[in-house]
């Protein structure tokens, strides 16, 4: 029904990570409950040893900070849209019809944002992505790395990467909100106009 037209289906894994990690930090500085709670998470998976790294079989042992990365990535998916060329016609539910050979938008920004899809889509709510709470979902209402045969390839990767840089900051700072409110800058990787600002307060000895 889709294809790519030509482009890959995401920018560099880079910038996209570091948009993902910048927005999750952005807002578990804006819920520090949130927050607490993932550091008391990966404190207690590393209890037993050095906070120096996160091994592979630890990356499934940590649920809710999952939860609030893909909470970020739904309201601050990295890449807002991607294009898809029609392979034959497609009819919307009212019955209008996108002809084949037609390149679409797919707005990843605006799905997240649906109220239609998301009750109360600008309120930041990890538990959206309780394991109970997905059961009912459609199966494309969450695409932060699109969807289908021309998904991210990198997706599994980035995902790794944001949890062992998250637990790993976390262990060592308190992250707190700087005074402005960013606006989203939507380009082919979302951004904040003038920059992302947060503040960062090393944690004493005993409380990491």
């Amino acid at each position: 029904m889709f294809e790519d037209p030509g482009q890959p289906s995401c920018p560099s894994g880079h910038d996209t990570t570091a948009s993902g990690l910048s927005w999750v930090l952005y807002n578990l500085a804006r819920h520090p409950e949130h927050q607490e709670r993932c550091r008391q998470e990966v404190r207690e998976l590393l209890r037993d040893r050095e906070p120096t790294e996160i091994e592979w079989d630890d990356l499934a042992q940590l649920p809710f900070l999952t939860m609030c990365i893909k909470e970020s990535l739904r309201l601050h998916p990295p890449v807002p849209m991607v294009s898809r060329h029609c392979t034959q016609d497609v009819v919307l539910p009212d019955g209008r019809v996108i002809p084949k050979g037609v390149i679409c938008l797919i707005n990843i920004l605006g799905t997240h944002h649906n109220p239609a899809v998301w009750p109360d889509p600008e309120v930041y709510d990890p538990s959206r992505f309780d394991p109970e709470n997905i059961k009912e979902w459609s199966p494309l209402a969450f695409i932060p790395f699109s969807a289908g045969p021309r998904n991210c390839i990198g997706q599994t990767f980035a995902m790794t990467e944001m949890k062992v840089v998250l637990a790993l900051t976390l262990l060592r700072f308190h992250i707190l909100p700087d005074d402005t409110e960013p606006r989203r800058k939507v380009e082919m990787i979302l951004r904040a106009e003038g920059g992302l600002w947060l503040r960062l307060e090393p944690l004493e000895a005993g409380q990491q």
